[in-house]
């Protein structure tokens, strides 16, 4: 899989925003700058900028090459895919477990206001220079809103709100503004406090918590395992059986879980868990989600044990 078109994100991971649409003001915060449906993929106002401006490495998750910035053989006039129904069974597994946390409409409707690369191709370089930028921003406010969500992280909170207007103001700047970022810098000043929402969150989980952060566990055999409150973070999981493991309140931002086995494990409160972690993996009717997180389609559909009931 392209390392620019995969499912194992730079720096952390891929992420998604839940438990809550919006930052709700407490006694102590204010309300968020961001509104999360900005932070949810909408295809329908995106310009099918994953499927141009994103190369794809021929390998078991693309069916064939493609460059960055030409257009994949299977992009409609429309700008929809011709195959999108079929992904899976045609090679294009990477597809199906890529998301662009909203940079997509983000970018085509707000940067270039709405004026799309076909129309203009004088603005597609440009176009396409941004969007990459922009999904490592947007992945970045996820997980900042999702942080915030978190109560236990409460001496953080102010940080938090900081980083996210601030986050959120380099969104909405010009095209040669965002390609000129330093997007790693900018993650290095937010990773930590992502960090410290993570561990005082789990800190309220009783007993020993196991640290894995970074670990090498490509097909481990963890089924069952005591999971709960652990670090995971940026944890290369590719092909572990996880299955009936207590993944509970565990930090996931960054795992790798390709074709890892959960099924029957625990989720419940899992840490900057993302769709896309969940379509890459492996699961089935007894894993237990977040609420907010909806079961892949492609999971065995075999009742429900305790899980969320399927779509």
């Amino acid at each position: 899989m392209s390392p620019q078109h995969g499912t194992r994100p730079s720096g952390y991971g891929g992420g998604r925003p839940r438990r809550r649409d919006r930052t709700e003001p407490g006694p102590d915060r204010a309300p968020a700058v961001v509104d999360r449906d900005e932070l949810r993929a909408d295809c329908s106002s995106c310009f099918g900028l994953c499927c141009v401006a994103l190369p794809f490495a021929r390998s078991a998750d693309f069916a064939r090459d493609k460059p960055a910035g030409r257009a994949c053989g299977h992009l409609r006039d429309d700008f929809g895919c011709g195959i999108h129904a079929r992904l899976r069974d045609e090679g294009y597994r990477g597809c199906t477990v890529f998301d662009c946390f909203g940079a997509g409409q983000k970018v085509s409707q707000v940067t270039f206001g709405g004026t799309d690369w076909r129309r203009d191709p004088a603005s597609a370089s440009a176009m396409f220079a941004v969007f990459p930028v922009m999904r490592q921003l947007h992945e970045l406010l996820a997980y900042t809103a999702e942080a915030l969500d978190l109560p236990a992280a409460r001496p953080v909170h102010r940080e938090l709100r900081r980083a996210l207007a601030r986050i959120e103001k380099l969104t909405r700047g010009d095209a040669e503004s965002v390609v000129a970022l330093d997007v790693n810098a900018l993650r290095g000043e937010v990773n930590p406090l992502l960090l410290r929402a993570s561990e005082l969150t789990r800190a309220r989980v009783p007993g020993r918590r196991k640290d894995h952060r970074g670990a090498d566990l490509m097909g481990a055999r963890l089924s069952g395992a005591d999971l709960r409150g652990a670090s995971l973070r940026g944890a290369l999981l590719v092909g572990a059986d996880l299955t009936g493991a207590d993944l509970r309140d565990a930090d996931l931002i960054g795992a790798d879980l390709r074709d890892a086995d959960l099924s029957g494990a625990d989720l419940t409160g899992a840490l900057f868990l993302t769709r896309a972690q969940l379509t890459a993996a492996r699961g089935d009717a007894a894993t237990t989600l977040p609420p907010s997180l909806g079961r892949p389609a492609h999971w065995a559909r075999a009742g429900s044990a305790g899980g969320v009931v399927d779509a």
